[in-house]
């Protein structure tokens, strides 16, 4: 471990070098392809590797991200409570961490404290703001846990059946295709779209923060323009806290604009915790709310809202391993050729953060192009989120995926953890990423690997 640290600071400590002069074209021949987050990568390949602070924070910086990351795996509970207390009434979890296993991905099971699945319900039509009208009696979100005195709003109940892929080659794969019902609803539910979302990682998001709008934008126009079938599109949605409509990057759909709307929407609607960007209970309107808990509480003081937002935007990303094995390399040639990487982008240059140069101006490697594109009618789930169909999801950052068996002890890919494995991933692909995927299907198995051997190097 040393040696990687000592290595981190030789490398990292070269962009300080250069960070006050004007700005130079990059020497690709000198640049370093394990910085995945520029400046903002660590070296570490753990089980702990995505739970490190951006490096060289400032001592007070360092500070707020302590206070922020104890905030996020504190465990919140039922008032009274002298501290930590607003959880519920009812909810889907009592802290991030239990969502966000060591600031990776979770585990799709439900209605349990290891659960990092929920469900998002909708009637189907769109609010004056254009977003998701949601159910009467349970709102926009299923809260499947309940304080003492209140009922969960029901129990999500997951099923699988097999689904067998075979290639051209004759090999077989089995696909695990998944079923949810929501049972035990405390009152009746109406006509519904229903949409399961795993929780995503949450380290790199200061870097997704920081890329410049025209930048995303940019790349929707140059989807326009091609002919293979890629036809992504950036997602604007409404800010409650700004009151205006702006460009969506974070959650599965590109639904949320900020890091602030994004953290403080989690706590609302996954533990029920009220604060100043969110100062109504999630199940508002409900008869049982009344009875539990007084209306207008803010749960939880700007001060830790701010402890936690800091927290996920100074969280950095780990480094790439093994670029120059021959096999990685042959797999990242592959995966350009069948056009993975017309989604998943490579090469990314981050805006200006002012104070925080480790954010600013940064070659960052996330592969992804925060747009939404249709994935097929496989991967659908009929939920319109914003400008986000049925069909549509945001193409998920591939930064720090080869880490997430260790850092998860399992690993669980795509919007609801059906993949078990990469190459699951690859085989539910849909809609206009069916050409890339047939591509994959028609390489040799050696092929086929290489390519998976890439995306583990990630």
């Amino acid at each position: 471990m040393k040696k990687y640290l000592v290595l981190a600071l030789l490398v990292l400590t070269s962009f300080y070098c250069v960070m006050c002069r004007k700005a130079q074209p990059i020497d690709d021949s000198t640049y370093d392809e394990r910085l995945s987050g520029g400046a903002s990568t660590v070296f570490d390949e753990t089980s702990k590797a995505l739970g490190h602070p951006i490096p060289f924070l400032n001592e007070r910086d360092a500070r707020v991200h302590e206070l922020g990351d104890a905030a996020f795996s504190q465990a919140m509970v039922s008032d009274p409570a002298p501290l930590f207390g607003g959880l519920g009434p009812v909810y889907n979890n009592v802290s991030c961490i239990s969502c966000h296993h060591n600031d990776g991905k979770g585990t799709p099971t439900a209605g349990s404290i290891t659960s990092s699945l929920l469900v998002r319900v909708a009637t189907g039509f769109a609010n004056e703001h254009g977003g998701p009208v949601g159910l009467e009696g349970f709102g926009n979100q299923i809260q499947d846990l309940s304080i003492q005195g209140a009922q969960a709003e029901a129990k999500v109940s997951i099923s699988y059946s097999d689904q067998i892929i075979t290639y051209p080659d004759g090999t077989s794969v089995s696909l695990r295709k998944p079923y949810y019902q929501l049972l035990n609803t405390y009152i009746p539910m109406g006509a519904h779209q229903l949409s399961p979302r795993l929780a995503p990682p949450v380290f790199g998001l200061g870097l997704i923060a920081n890329i410049p709008e025209e930048t995303i934008v940019g790349f929707a126009t140059a989807n326009q323009s091609n002919s293979n079938g890629i036809k992504g599109h950036p997602n604007y949605v409404y800010n409650p806290y700004t009151k205006r409509t702006e460009l969506g990057r974070f959650g599965i759909k590109a639904n949320n604009p900020t890091l602030m709307v994004q953290v403080a929407g989690a706590y609302n609607q996954d533990m029920g915790i009220t604060s100043s960007v969110f100062p109504q209970e999630n199940c508002y309107g409900q008869a049982q709310m009344s009875a539990v808990y007084p209306s207008g509480k803010v749960n939880l003081p700007d001060s830790v809202l701010q402890s936690v937002i800091f927290y996920v935007k100074s969280l950095s990303v780990p480094a790439r391993r093994n670029v120059n094995d021959a096999q990685v390399l042959r797999g990242q040639t592959l995966f350009t050729q069948i056009n993975c990487s017309g989604c998943h982008i490579p090469t990314i240059y981050t805006g200006m953060e002012v104070g925080y140069p480790q954010l600013s101006n940064q070659r960052i490697h996330p592969y992804t192009d925060l747009l939404l594109h249709d994935m097929g009618a496989d991967l659908a789930d009929g939920y319109t989120d914003f400008l986000a169909t049925g069909n549509e999801w945001k193409t998920p950052a591939l930064w720090g995926i080869g880490l997430f068996p260790k850092t998860n002890g399992t690993a669980f890919y795509l919007h609801d953890g059906r993949a078990r494995t990469l190459e699951e991933a690859i085989l539910w692909h849909g809609g206009e990423a069916q050409t890339s995927k047939e591509a994959f299907m028609r390489l040799s198995v050696a092929d086929r690997t290489a390519v998976i051997k890439f995306m583990q190097s990630l």
